[in-house]
């Protein structure tokens, strides 16, 4: 599971970053299942992704469909796993929410249901 937690706002360039990261640690093929958020669609998001020659595959979710998008279970796994937690500072809870999703991918099961629910 990969995540990117920023203190601001995310923007297309942020998403290139992310894509640029994963690259480097998923590797040079990627198939990316995204939804249909503004900055997933600019213009040099598009433009990165069409440059990379075929190694990175997008997925895109309908627009508006929270219940499609596996991501939404994960998060919602992460914020229950927080719900009682109380940081100290926005960097003991970035902390938190890495170790959260760091447990969440070693829940091969937990994940496979995510996309279960979702796609069967």
């Amino acid at each position: 599971v990969y995540s990117l937690v920023r203190p601001t706002s995310l923007n297309g360039w942020h998403s290139i970053a992310f894509l640029v990261h994963l690259g480097r640690v998923v590797g040079d093929r990627l198939l990316v299942i995204w939804d249909g958020s503004p900055i997933h669609r600019r213009a040099e998001v598009q433009a990165f992704v069409a440059e990379a020659g075929g190694k990175i595959h997008l997925e895109p979710l309908p627009p508006y469909a929270p219940d499609l998008n596996p991501e939404e279970l994960c998060n919602g796994a992460v914020k229950r796993d927080r719900l009682n937690a109380l940081p100290g500072s926005v960097a003991e809870l970035r902390s938190q929410v890495r170790s959260s999703f760091l447990r969440l991918g070693r829940r091969p099961a937990v994940l496979q249901s995510f996309f279960d629910h979702v796609f069967l």
